[in-house]
């Protein structure tokens, strides 16, 4: 008897996990029919059918964790499943008003690496059985982040392609390697953080009433400063940069609980922003932009403001209810599958739509952070909740970008926009945090018999 109460409370996970994931099938399914209908007024089954694979992967995830990770978090899957699909639906919808088929449909493409990215987080739950492990490489991982962010700079690698942040294998796969630093980089700094905590929580000045640190304890956050400002200048990539020291920071909080580090890195960011608006070029026009969209002289189609103000028009277009999925008119967006997709999603699901989505993000986030915080290890904790912020505060940059609170960056809406490097990165991220959370909540077993 006492082996079942053991056993009940992770078998309700897993089931609660397996009805969310039926539930979701059939949001995403119904998204696509809509998209068909409204677009062609058929349903095409083909691409309904080649969408199921990601089902039947989505299911293999939940059958390895019912046998090897029975105490994982039951919501993070169906939230990034969700989204996941929600985006393929949309971008689909791009595709079918365009003349791309095939394998050049994007949809095509999305739907590819999706069903890589679910095949990569299926076989990190397989084979990292102790994320414990990865404490020990901390400064491997650190370096590996760093060769990550320097691909594009390599002969014969890099691709000119706006900012200088995309590598390419053989002329036939490109990717984004700083999706995959944001990972290693994540490890990283919380291994780093865990062995020098103690350092940074040391006592400082008294000055306003908030505990100072002293000068020599700011020399790391310096670092990583100079670093995503190096990234800013070096590939004109202010989203990667701004990502990067954004998550340092937030880890860097959790580990001492010192808000000093938070006004210190706010000013930190504000101060570099500032500079590089006034000295680069890039930074400068996406400040333009931002300020003054409706300008005549920055309503480019070749790179001003054209993109953010025919966002603003779909969000507008698409009020409270939004005109319906395959009714609008998002296509007319340059980049509305991948950049602007959010506003192509706001202009066909309206604020309801685009709320409910906030919301899964909000849920996602919170889910993380808890499962950082239900931990007793240091790492797993500032691991968790290192890759959880950094999903956060990659949705606040696009859209907030898209929907001029912010400069716009370049970065990609986690799960929804399309891109293959992203998806693969976000859904390695799942896959941690399944893993983070099953050692946070397993308890002892005792085993019949």
């Amino acid at each position: 008897m006492k082996a079942l109460r053991k056993l009940r409370p992770a078998q309700t996970q897993r089931n609660r996990e397996l009805g969310l994931l039926l539930f979701v099938f059939v949001i995403n399914a119904a998204a696509l029919a809509l998209v068909q209908l409204g677009v062609q007024g058929a349903i095409d089954s083909t691409f309904l059918v080649y969408c199921s694979a990601l089902d039947v992967l989505a299911l293999a995830i939940h059958v390895v964790l019912r046998l090897r990770a029975r105490d994982a978090d039951p919501f993070v899957v169906p939230i990034a499943t969700l989204l996941s699909g929600i985006g393929i639906a949309m971008i689909y919808r791009i595709d079918l008003n365009g003349t791309a088929e095939g394998w050049d449909m994007l949809a095509v493409r999305q739907l590819v690496w999706c069903a890589i990215a679910l095949a990569a987080a299926l076989a990190v739950v397989i084979a990292l059985r102790n994320y414990r492990v990865l404490f020990r490489y901390t400064y491997i991982f650190g370096f590996v982040g760093i060769g990550l962010l320097l691909l594009p700079f390599v002969p014969g690698l890099g691709l000119e392609a706006g900012a200088d942040v995309w590598v390419s294998i053989g002329g036939i796969v490109s990717f984004q390697p700083g999706e995959l630093a944001k990972i290693a980089l994540a490890i990283f700094f919380a291994g780093y953080l865990v062995r020098t905590r103690e350092s940074l929580t040391s006592v400082g000045t008294r000055f306003l009433g908030i505990t100072w640190p002293r000068a020599r304890e700011l020399g790391p956050v310096l670092v990583i400063w100079a670093v995503s400002l190096g990234i800013i200048v070096l590939q004109r990539d202010l989203g990667t940069g701004t990502l990067i020291f954004g998550m340092f920071i937030a880890m860097l909080y959790v580990a001492t609980g010192k808000t000093s580090w938070v006004m210190i890195g706010f000013a930190l960011v504000i101060g570099g922003v500032a500079i590089a608006s006034q000295v680069l070029p890039y930074v400068n026009s996406r400040f333009q932009n931002w300020l003054n969209p409706f300008d005549p002289a920055n309503i480019d189609a070749n790179g001003g403001s054209f993109q953010l103000v025919n966002g603003l028009y779909g969000l507008a277009k698409g009020g409270f209810i939004g005109t319906g999925l395959g009714q609008g008119r998002p296509w007319m967006t340059p980049l509305s599958q991948s950049d602007y997709i959010f506003p192509s999603l706001g202009e066909e699901l309206g604020l309801i739509g685009v709320f409910a989505l906030l919301c899964l993000y909000m849920v996602f986030t919170s889910r993380g952070v808890r499962i950082g915080l239900a931990g007793q290890d240091d790492f797993g904790k500032l691991l968790a909740t290192g890759l959880s912020f950094t999903i956060a505060l990659q949705v606040f940059i696009m859209v907030g970008g898209v929907t001029r609170v912010i400069p716009l960056t370049g970065l990609t809406t986690p799960f929804l926009a399309a891109g293959g490097s992203s998806l693969v990165a976000n859904w390695i991220i799942v896959a941690l945090l399944l893993r983070i959370s099953d050692a946070v909540r397993s308890r002892p077993r005792v085993v019949i018999g």
